[in-house]
């Protein structure tokens, strides 16, 4: 029982430090204690006394004994109310992720602007952290600078931090650059030679890197002077297959040629930021990528990841769901092109803005104004492709907005075994969709949404879509434990909130 009370102590402490916005090392400062305690604290491996706890309360700000935010985060939701004014797209996740991962090709200092406050971030800041990787939140917890040592130190690595996110797998691709040895935890319970993995063996195998994988471990050697003789041709165009042969392509001294590339948006921003390295990248936006690699890479790099398209579909959803008027700026037009063109064709009101560029100098983004819309079902069904198809993860919420349309709705996702399934959720809330197969679900609209207690979906996006359908419902709707929702955006209550949904958060005591 004792032990169990030092682990949930660890977590509240744990969550206080990342609200604030510090790491293990900023906390160890302040407390004048060691890096390695404070991860033992956060841990549960350290008997930890009231006045100790005082202390940490007192650095972090937070009243952690008497808050008591040991429990998971809840949601509680007022619905049926119309939202209005206007509401700014954040950063990438998934670019923020892959450019954490690409700092490790830099011996010197990386600054990513505007970085996701997110817990797939925070995960690997830990994990970063651990390794000896300097990180600290700079210009007032906006901005990330990332530092790293001279050598890595792979031992130390916080394993449980490394197990909660699946971008691990893109340490794979610098690494091997680095170190001719090293093991890695995996996620989700990932086999090797599973579909989810093979495909990026098959690319790095011709940098010179074998894996074996034993008790959750990814045993890796790097075998010196091996390159690759022809062009990498990719299994599968996966983001994260072709930001890891990137990432290993990177420090190759030679030119590397991938195909079957990705084009997709979080690409794209990690090929501009190796450009900022000094990597020179042709072909960016297309299938085929020709990396001029840089063996050393020590240089200080400023970059700004753009905007995330995923989010700016969401907060669309919202506004189309709840029958408002909203106007959502910064959205990466060129990854939204497809979508909107479907809406139209269902019937959606709405202007955009004269074009402009990102911070990054590249990104093409509008301002979207959504207007209340009498909206049709499609005649053909919803599914995604690679870019530039409609993006995989903006499916899901086609099925809040088809349940608000006339008709019926195909929707084929045919990527995920299991998130067609995850989106019959919605008839907890009025829905009426019908699961044809794992892949397939038949949404009929309009739908009088209902309010309803209910658990989040295991899955980011259709746990938005559950959050979305419970604003269009008259009454209050409670959405339990919500960390998946956390994994992928930042304080997206308080920002609905802002453009007026009634969303509180609250944990149990």
């Amino acid at each position: 029982m004792a032990d169990d009370y030092l682990v949930r102590i660890g977590k509240l402490i744990r969550d206080a430090r990342q609200h604030r916005g510090w790491t293990q090392s900023q906390l160890a400062d302040a407390l004048g204690t060691s890096q390695s305690a404070v991860n033992r604290i956060e841990r549960g491996n350290q008997n930890i006394s009231l006045e100790m706890i005082a202390r940490i309360g007192e650095a972090l700000d937070s009243e952690i004994v008497s808050l008591g935010y040991s429990g998971p985060m809840h949601l509680r939701v007022v619905g049926g109310r119309r939202l209005s004014g206007a509401i700014d797209v954040k950063t990438s996740k998934n670019a923020c992720v892959a450019l954490l991962c690409a700092s490790l090709l830099n011996k010197g200092r990386t600054v990513l602007r505007r970085v996701a406050r997110i817990e797939e971030v925070y995960r690997l800041l830990e994990v970063l952290s651990s390794i000896g990787v300097r990180t600290r939140w700079i210009n007032g917890g906006v901005d990330l600078e990332l530092i790293p040592p001279a050598k890595l130190d792979m031992d130390a690595m916080d394993a449980d931090a490394a197990r909660r996110t699946r971008s691990i797998i893109m340490f794979l691709g610098p690494l091997l650059h680095r170190m001719d040895h090293f093991r890695l935890p995996y996620a989700g319970g990932c086999d090797l030679g599973t579909r989810t993995i093979e495909p990026h063996m098959i690319a790095l195998r011709r940098f010179g890197l074998d894996i074996t994988a034993t008790e959750g471990i990814y045993h890796a050697q790097v075998e010196a002077g091996v390159s690759p003789d022809r062009p990498i041709v990719l299994t599968e165009r996966g983001d994260t297959v072709t930001e890891n042969a990137l990432l290993a392509a990177a420090r190759h001294n030679g030119v590397t040629v991938i195909r079957n590339a990705s084009s997709n948006y979080m690409v794209q921003d990690l090929c501009f930021f190796l450009e900022a390295l000094g990597v020179e990248v042709e072909g960016v936006g297309t299938t085929t990528l020709t990396v001029h690699g840089v063996p050393n890479i020590d240089v200080d790099v400023d970059y700004s990841p753009s905007e995330d398209p995923v989010e700016a579909m969401s907060l669309l959803a919202a506004a189309v769901v709840t029958e408002s008027e909203l106007t959502i700026r910064r959205v990466p037009i060129e990854f939204m092109e497809i979508e909107l063109a479907v809406l139209e064709e269902m019937g959606l009101d709405h202007d955009r803005s004269p074009e402009y560029t990102a911070d990054n100098g590249r990104t093409r983004l509008v301002d979207l104004t959504v207007r209340p819309s009498k909206l049709e079902a499609p005649i053909d069904k919803i599914h995604p492709m690679p870019f530039p198809g409609l993006n995989i993860d903006n499916v899901p919420f086609f099925a809040a907005i088809a349940a608000v349309a006339q008709g019926q709705t195909l929707i084929h996702d045919w990527v995920y075994d299991n998130r067609a399934i995850y989106l019959t959720d919605l008839n907890r809330l009025g829905g009426r969709l019908q699961l044809l197969d794992p892949h397939r679900v038949l949404v009929e609209g309009p739908t009088r949404w209902r309010a309803a207690e209910m658990m989040c979906p295991p899955a980011l996006r259709p746990a938005v879509v559950v959050l979305l359908a419970m604003m269009a419902a008259e009454g209050t709707s409670v959405l339990r434990n919500v960390y998946v929702i956390n994994r992928g955006y930042e304080e997206l209550a308080e920002r609905l909130n802002s453009v007026g949904a009634q969303i509180e958060i609250f944990r149990d005591i």
